[in-house]
């Protein structure tokens, strides 16, 4: 379907390789893709202009109906279309590098004849700077390249017509026999020589990046409920950590709109800390450790940069600046500004710390113990928590409205003073400082009992004093917050339960929070309910929501941001990180407590 130019969201797949990604539409357009990074310029950009960001497209020059779905086990996407004249399947990767010389970045795209003939075209426009230069069109030999600076794109194909220049796109086109084969190839380099690479090197890194990929999903030793989404979204997170670093992207694309016309449209191509926790808990619990133990210290390098003080986000590189700035681009279905960087880097978000502190807690936990300056640190942000916590904050949301007494994040203050006590107690961070922790720790669950329940609303509110409820508040069980089976806890699901779900998805919160316009239900606040429904022995319910739910993914199991009840339509950045480690969390909540016959225990209270 699409919107003046514009495709639905939900037209989309992603395809990676662990540096950069893609967005293919059901049409075999490809219309995201920045290099050489996630968080480069874009190449193609036609989700934010069809006029001006460029595309890649590759398709059957006649009449088609298409279908498409992940190779078993992999990140490669095969889209068969059938035709009149018959059909072909195009198979899509970003290749990951051998040890040969190799180029920076290769797209492959090959497309296979499976009966009859069938007429074909491709066209690539590659521009340079989000769409602000087609760059110098040209070649090099015969082969089409495309250049900005120092940077260098070409597009190689084999058995794939014979391409030309034509208004600053190069493309061809031709016709798929039975069992044909045809390849295209984009090469792109950036300050280096440029390579063209063999047909049969191509060949080969395509199909050890197959190898790659379901290698790793193989080894994924997860057995409980729902497997297929649990695996589908664990490769899907694969492919967002960036390989280099460590580091995960919260979407590898940005400014998708939370609504249509509307200014809520963010850049996610950053990592924050508050995923983080979600991330090690589902690498560890799923048998990841190689990507959960480069998480962490990528985390550890870039918060030193401003420990004790944690910053909302960092860049891949584990930088900090990220000064947000508006581009000159129409924006997806006229939804503007179109933003680069974000602007919550600036903010104060207390619960940072208690996200930090469990995402080193569950590490440790994981049998890696600590080293001695490491825990050092630890000790010096809880004594830094223990000074701040009684102050304001934006909160989880990042609202850009007046700073508030968040519970939520007084929650997770007390959460990082607990993870502190718990390292203590097995001698990762220096035990001098427990009393003083214990006292701050028992001071917020003081202050959060007192200030931040209604008695009216018979749950914890959003902050201090208010009457309006807040979907984070689910994540208070997960936390341990209030020990196993807690009544205040579990009242509080069944509030927001009552008060923000809407048929299976919940809202975030229904107040103002000081920007004009509406959004979607935010597809992980859906999650988390199933998984504090699971956690507070109501497993039946949790796995109806949860089946729910994953019939709500797009064709090939994927998430955006949010959704729009009454016509499931997807809002907001895509694929979206935690949406699906929100997913994971929920299945093993589900699988623990068919087990046990109850949640799963993230600990009591240790203060």
């Amino acid at each position: 379907m699409t919107h003046g130019g514009y495709r639905s969201l939900r037209d989309y797949a992603v395809i990676g390789d662990g540096r950069t990604a893609a967005l293919v539409a059901l049409d075999g357009s490809i219309e995201w893709l920045c290099l050489p990074n996630f968080d480069s310029p874009s190449t193609f950009g036609a989700i934010l202009d069809p006029v001006r960001g460029g595309a890649f497209h590759l398709r059957p020059s006649v009449p088609f109906t298409s279908s498409r779905r992940y190779l078993p086990g992999s990140n490669l996407l095969e889209t068969t279309f059938t035709t009149a004249h018959g059909r072909v399947r195009l198979i899509d990767a970003i290749t990951i590098p051998d040890a040969a010389l190799a180029p920076l970045r290769e797209l492959a795209r090959v497309v296979e004849g499976v009966d009859g003939s069938v007429p074909m075209e491709w066209s690539a426009s590659p521009r340079f700077g989000y769409g602000v230069s087609s760059g110098t069109c040209g070649w090099r030999g015969h082969v089409p390249v495309a250049t900005c600076g120092r940077d260098a794109i070409a597009l190689m194909s084999w058995d794939a017509g014979t391409p030309s220049w034509k208004n600053g796109a190069v493309g061809s086109a031709w016709t798929v026999d039975k069992a044909q084969r045809s390849i295209v190839a984009l090469v792109a380099t950036f300050g280096e020589p440029m390579i063209f690479p063999a047909r049969s090197a191509v060949e080969s890194r395509l199909a050890a990046t197959e190898c790659f990929w379901t290698g790793w999903s193989s080894a994924r030793t997860y057995n409980g409920p729902f497997k297929d989404a649990v695996v589908r979204s664990a490769l899907a997170l694969k492919l967002m950590i960036f390989a280099p670093t460590g580091a995960s992207v919260a979407a590898p694309t940005t400014s998708l709109p939370e609504e249509i016309g509307g200014i809520r449209n963010w850049d996610y191509r950053f990592c924050w800390i508050r995923d983080s926790a979600f991330l090690i808990d589902a690498l560890l619990r799923l048998g990841c450790r190689a990507e959960a133990q480069a998480l962490f210290w990528w985390f550890m390098q870039a918060t030193a940069l401003t420990a004790p003080r944690l910053q909302v986000l960092y860049r891949l590189d584990g930088g900090t600046n990220a000064a947000e700035r508006s581009l000159p681009l129409a924006g997806y279905r006229g939804s503007r500004p179109v933003r680069i960087g974000n602007g919550a880097v600036e903010q104060r978000q207390l619960d940072l710390y208690g996200d930090l502190l469990e995402t080193i807690w569950l590490y440790a936990e994981g049998k890696s113990r600590l080293d001695a300056d490491t825990g050092v640190r630890v000790a010096e942000m809880a004594d830094y928590v223990c000074r701040v916590w009684r102050e304001a904050d934006a909160g989880i949301w990042e609202v850009r409205d007046q700073p508030r007494h968040f519970t939520h994040s007084k929650v997770m203050c007390w959460v990082a003073l607990d993870r502190a006590i718990r390292l203590a107690g097995e001698g990762d961070v220096p035990r001098t400082r427990v009393p003083r922790w214990k006292r701050e720790a028992a001071a917020i669950q003081s202050f959060v009992e007192s200030q931040c329940w209604s008695e009216a609303k018979q749950s914890y509110v959003q902050y201090a004093g208010s009457d309006v409820l807040d979907a984070s508040l689910l994540m208070l069980s997960l936390m341990g917050y209030g020990g196993a089976g807690n009544a205040r806890v579990c009242a509080t699901v069944d509030a927001i339960a009552k008060e923000l779900r809407k048929g299976p998805f919940v809202y975030r919160y229904l107040n103002t929070d000081g920007l004009p316009g509406s959004e979607g239900c935010f597809l992980n606040c859906s999650f988390w309910l199933a998984g504090a429904l699971a956690r507070s022995g109501r497993v039946a319910d949790a796995r109806a929501l949860m089946t729910d739910l994953l019939a709500r993914a797009n064709d090939v199991g994927l998430y955006a941001e949010e959704i729009e009840p009454g016509t499931d339509a997807f809002l907001g950045n895509f694929p979206q990180a935690l949406v699906h480690l929100s997913l994971i969390d929920a299945a093993l909540a589900i699988g623990e407590a068919d087990q046990s016959g109850e949640g799963p225990k993230k600990g009591t209270a240790s203060a």
